[in-house]
């Protein structure tokens, strides 16, 4: 008997909150079952029935602790193999800033040569004719402007190349050279 009444009572208890849902709104990414009283949010009644909303996942212990001890200071018992390991030798060094000076230099010769290049097709913004250009102005105007855009790029790698190389410290073998005196 008891078990009859409480199926009975259970069946009741559904039937009533299945058929008295709440009204939700959205408002832009939030939702609520309290009418809205700022029309400016603008709050929009949901008709579907409920919106399924998805828990976020919480972090784990491990996830969470670890950028913490990325923030803080190594204590230098740690910090000395690990700095020891990134540090170079000043040979080591020298020679990797003399190595990156040979690249800058030769591609700034590189970019050099190109612009003198382009400079001569160029030709004072009078390059000459070629193909169809002669029958269709239009081709002839649009190759011009191409060359006049290449020569201002090319001009502006060589700026940064030139800039690149004077951020670079400078070898100590030009030192001594610039600083010993002239030979007679």
């Amino acid at each position: 008997m008891n078990y009859v009444f409480l199926m009975g009572l259970a069946a009741l208890c559904f039937a009533d909150s299945s058929g008295a849902q709440q009204r939700i709104y959205r408002c832009g990414n939030e939702y609520t079952n309290l009418v809205p009283t700022d029309p400016s949010r603008g709050c929009q009644l949901i008709d579907s029935g409920q919106p399924t909303v998805v828990p976020g996942t919480r972090p784990s212990a491990q996830a969470a602790q670890a950028p913490v001890a990325q923030r803080t200071p190594l204590s230098s018992a740690s910090a000395a193999p690990a700095l020891a390991a990134m540090r170079t030798s000043s040979a080591e060094q020298k020679a990797r800033d003399a190595d990156a000076r040979l690249i800058l230099t030769s591609e700034l010769q590189k970019a050099q040569n190109r612009q003198t290049e382009l400079l001569r097709d160029y030709n004072n913004g009078e390059p000459e004719k070629m193909g169809g250009e002669a029958r269709n102005p239009q081709k002839y105007l649009d190759r011009v402007a191409e060359m006049k855009a290449s020569l201002a790029r090319n001009a502006r790698d060589m700026d940064s190349i030139r800039r690149e190389l004077a951020r670079m410290p400078v070898p100590s073998a030009a030192l001594a050279t610039a600083g010993a005196p002239a030979a007679k």
